[in-house]
């Protein structure tokens, strides 16, 4: 089990790692125009590559997950994400996530936790 939730937490930080730079890259990109310098700048954002390859080891991660283990547990624990993207949004976005969310993410773990339990 303590290998399911290791291989889970890193698995989900590479997916939260992900829409990262997924969204920095796209804070970088101009309005969409059909212009040579828009997709010059698109393709030479650093960050969307970043985003595929993150994404990329997340799902590797995640075959491996799938091929030893029971989906009904190992999916919940995609959970985790959800923690690492709200802290994301506090730290690199300097978002105010409001107590309603904090709220939100807790039950999702509090019954991730009940799932993990309960084999």
């Amino acid at each position: 089990m303590l290998k399911l939730i290791s291989c889970s937490i890193v698995q989900c930080l590479f997916l939260a790692l992900g829409q990262v730079f997924l969204k920095l890259g796209l804070e970088k990109t101009e309005r969409f125009t059909w212009t040579w310098k828009f997709f010059r700048d698109f393709f030479t954002n650093w960050c969307l590559p970043a985003s595929g390859l993150s994404m990329i080891a997340a799902s590797i991660i995640w075959f491996y997950i799938l091929k030893h283990h029971d989906l009904s547990l190992a999916y919940p624990l995609i959970s985790f994400s959800y923690i690492f993207g709200t802290l994301a949004a506090i730290f690199i976005f300097h978002e105010t996530v409001p107590l309603t969310r904090w709220v939100g993410v807790l039950l999702i773990m509090l019954g991730v936790a009940f799932l993990a339990r309960s084999t």
